[in-house]
C-alpha cells in the first residue's frame, strides 16, 4: 500500500487543544469491524459495549516532563532539547533544536546550571546522546526544571499537567502520552471492575518514533524506531483466562496493542516478557492477541492510521474517518476516542 492511501482532509478546528473536562465526557464512535457500521456515543456509555468476562490492557506509562530549555555553555545561545529514551546511567537519546550545530564534546546548560549535559554522540541531524550531571534526584530535577513534552499541533498551554497523563499512570519513562487512556476516570475504571470487566496493565514506554512522519510512499520502505515494553505474569495470566474462558482481550492504545502483539501466542498462550519493539502494523497484518481497541483519531498518513485499518479494515476505517470530520468529533491526542469490536 501507499502512504498517501492513509491520507484524509482534517479542517484545523478539528485538532483538540484542550482536554474534555470530565476525562469520561469525550465522544466515543463505535465501530463493529466485521459490518464497518458505526455508532454515535459518549465514553461515559462504554460499559454498554463491554461484557463480563472482557479484559482491558491498559499502558501504565508514565510522561516524563520531557522537554528542556537550556542553553549551549560554548556560545549561550538557546537550546531546546527533548528526551526520548534513556540508554545507561545518566546517558539519553535526545532530539535537539537547533541541533545541526550542537557538537560532540559540547555542554548544554539547563536550569541554570542544576542540570549539564554533555553531548557523546550525535546521527549528524537532530538526534544527540547526552550524558547528564546533577545533584540529586534526575526524576525529582525534571519535575522541576522539564516541560511537559505536548505535540506541535497542540498551541495553547496546558493548565494542568496531569491532564497529559492518564489516572493509572505509574512507570515513568515516555516521551508522549498513551493518548486513549486519556479518557478513563478513577470512578469509572472501578464501575467496569465492578461489573466482572478485568484490568491487566503492560508497560510501553511512548518515544517519538510512533508518531514521526512517514517520508516514504511505500508502506513498507518505513523503520519503525524501537521502545521499550514489559508484560507481567500476572497480566499474562489474566490474558490467558480471559481468551480460555470466551472473553475479548481489548487493548487501550495503540500501544498496548504493539505490546501484546509483539509478544504474540506460543502454542495458544502469551507469556511474560521484557524488551524493545518496532514492529508496524499495517493492513494485511494478522492478529494474534487483540479482539478489540480501544483508541483516539490520528494524524493522516500516520503508522497510527495504519495500525487501526489493519485492525478495523481499511475502508471501514477511511469511512469512519470521514464521518467523524463530518460530526465534528475532535482528533488527536485531546480529541475523541474510536472503540473497534
Amino acid at each position: 500500500m501507499k502512504t498517501s492511501d492513509f491520507a484524509y482532509d482534517l479542517p484545523p478546528e478539528r485538532i483538540a487543544q484542550t482536554p474534555i473536562e470530565p476525562r469520561d465526557h469525550s465522544r466515543m464512535l463505535v465501530l463493529d469491524r466485521k459490518t464497518g457500521k458505526y455508532q454515535d456515543k459518549h465514553f461515559y456509555d462504554i460499559l454498554s459495549f463491554l461484557k463480563k468476562g472482557d479484559c482491558l490492557i491498559l499502558n501504565d506509562s508514565r510522561v516524563l516532563p520531557a522537554r528542556l530549555y537550556g542553553i549551549r555553555e560554548k556560545t549561550g545561545a538557546a537550546i531546546e532539547i527533548l528526551l526520548l529514551k534513556s540508554t545507561g546511567l545518566n546517558t539519553w537519546e535526545v532530539l535537539a533544536r537547533p541541533g545541526k550545530r550542537v557538537k560532540v564534546g559540547e555542554n548544554l546548560i539547563f536550569g541554570e546550571g542544576k542540570l549539564v549535559g554533555k553531548v557523546v554522540d550525535t546521527d549528524g541531524a537532530a538526534e544527540r546522546t547526552i550524558e547528564f550531571s546533577f545533584e540529586g534526584n534526575f526524576y525529582a530535577l525534571l519535575e522541576e526544571i522539564g516541560q511537559m513534552p505536548l505535540p506541535p499541533y497542540i498551541k495553547k498551554k496546558l493548565k494542568d499537567r496531569e491532564r497529559y497523563q492518564t489516572v493509572y499512570s505509574h512507570e515513568l519513562g515516555s516521551a508522549a502520552a498513551p493518548t486513549a487512556g486519556l479518557h478513563f476516570t478513577k470512578e469509572l475504571l472501578a464501575k467496569i471492575q465492578e461489573v466482572g470487566i478485568n484490568i491487566g496493565f503492560v508497560t510501553l514506554h511512548v518515544g517519538l518514533g510512533t508518531f514521526l512522519p512517514v517520508k516514504v510512499e511505500e508502506v513498507t520502505d518505513h523503520q519503525m524506531h524501537s521502545e521499550h515494553y514489559e508484560l507481567s505474569k500476572e497480566t499474562a495470566d489474566l490474558i490467558n483466562e480471559t481468551k480460555k474462558k470466551g472473553g475479548r482481550v481489548i487493548a487501550v492504545g495503540t500501544t498496548s496493542c504493539r505490546t501484546l502483539e509483539s509478544i504474540g501466542l506460543q502454542d495458544g498462550k502469551i507469556h511474560p516478557r521484557e524488551g524493545w519493539t518496532d514492529i508496524f502494523i499495517y493492513p494485511g497484518y494478522t492478529f494474534q492477541v487483540l479482539d478489540g481497541l480501544l483508541t483516539n483519531f490520528h494524524l493522516p498518513e500516520s503508522t497510527l492510521i495504519m495500525l487501526v485499518a489493519a485492525f478495523a479494515g481499511y475502508e471501514n476505517t477511511l469511512n469512519a474517518y470521514k464521518h467523524a470530520v463530518s460530526d465534528e468529533y475532535r482528533f488527536f491526542s485531546f480529541g475523541d476516542a474510536m472503540l473497534i469490536l
